[in-house]
């Protein structure tokens, strides 16, 4: 079974895998939509996760992870609290189109996506006001910062070919809000 990842699965999983390719999906373009109360907000502050929207001719890019044999089982019931259970996520068998050049056909996988009918969805909203949210907002398994610039690293390292717009934009308003974030280690020495 192949399990795609395209927020924080694609830097910590949390389940064994056998193998794993980074490569793309079509047919969704990702948004911070998603509300998320316990892994990167609070029931007063909710995060911002996201979640995948049917787009006839987006791609978007992720980590697709191989499991086999017992790990099937243990990854898809602790992806299911994860995702489903905690984050409201229904799941969709997609194509997965490998990165590299050998890749023959794509490989089918299973993806958990969030839908407007799950009571965390929070919709569209301006960057900056997703940025806003996201700066303010911390869960159990850290600040709603750390999710969106790691998810930020991961399409500027592993896929600087993709563009996300919706992903780096929000990037881009944080950093215009708290420019502190971006300091270097002279400009601390100096203060």
């Amino acid at each position: 079974v192949w399990i795609f990842g395209y927020g924080s699965l694609v830097w910590r999983p949390g389940f064994e895998f056998t193998s794993r390719k980074v490569g793309f999906i079509r047919g969704y373009s990702r948004r911070f939509w998603q509300g998320d109360t316990f892994h990167r907000g609070s029931e007063k502050m909710p995060g911002r996760v996201v979640t995948l929207l049917e787009d006839r001719g987006a791609s978007t890019w992720g980590v697709a992870y191989e499991v086999r044999g017992e790990q099937i089982a243990a990854s898809l019931q602790y992806l299911n609290v994860r995702e489903a259970v905690l984050g409201g996520y229904d799941t969709k068998l997609v194509k997965f189109y490998p990165q590299e050049k050998d890749a023959e056909e794509p490989i089918l996988a299973v993806v958990y996506i969030a839908t407007p009918q799950n009571p965390s969805y929070l919709g569209p909203a301006s960057e900056e006001d997703i940025a806003a949210q996201i700066i303010v907002s911390s869960g159990c398994a850290g600040h709603n910062i750390e999710y969106l610039l790691r998810l930020a690293d991961f399409m500027r390292y592993f896929c600087p070919q993709a563009e996300d717009k919706h992903l780096f934009s929000i990037e881009e308003a944080l950093i215009s809000i708290l420019p502190c974030l971006y300091y270097t280690e002279e400009s601390l020495e100096e203060t």
